[in-house]
């Protein structure tokens, strides 16, 4: 397996993967569709996919996939992105798949100089990448011990996070 740029032929692929990944998910309403999928393209259709990554196995299948969109601070930008959705198809989870993107993902932020990076998730999975909730940082809606960041450069913004209006729908 390795990691690396979607690519516009892979756009079906990552829809199928992240339906996959999130169909019959617990945040979800039983038997409900997941968004995650349309929320991916509308993050593309707007200019606001900054970063988004494949894992595919030796024959090209693609096996995952994570995005990263810039957040705001406080109102304003401060060099932050948001991760996810992170997925791995169902019949590769648990194999390091999600590590892989997700470690990928944060060094090519950091290579592009971000300020740092939050999501919501299970803090008992991302803590593993640094990843802890941040008193100076707040997501409406969104309860602290599953709201996270990881700052990747020296400045520490404080106040509301807004992720992209793509997240709203």
């Amino acid at each position: 397996m390795h990691v690396r740029r979607e690519r516009e032929s892979d756009i079906d692929a990552i829809r199928g993967v992240v339906y996959a990944a999130f169909l019959n998910h617990p945040m979800h309403a039983p038997g409900a569709p997941p968004n995650e999928p349309a929320l991916v393209e509308a993050l593309r259709a707007a200019g606001a996919l900054t970063l988004s990554l494949v894992a595919e196995d030796d024959d090209g299948r693609i096996l995952g996939h994570i995005a990263f969109s810039p957040v705001t601070v406080g109102g304003r930008d401060a060099g932050w992105y948001g991760v996810g959705p992170v997925a791995a198809h169902p019949s590769c989870q648990g194999r390091g798949i999600g590590s892989a993107l997700v470690n990928q993902g944060l060094g090519e932020l950091r290579g592009i100089g971000a300020g740092g990076a939050v999501l919501v998730g299970d803090p008992n999975y991302y803590r593993r990448f640094g990843f802890h909730p941040d008193p100076a940082l707040t997501l409406e809606g969104v309860p602290p011990e599953y709201f996270l960041a990881l700052p990747l450069g020296e400045t520490r913004p404080s106040g509301a996070v807004c992720f992209h209006s793509a997240f709203a729908g």
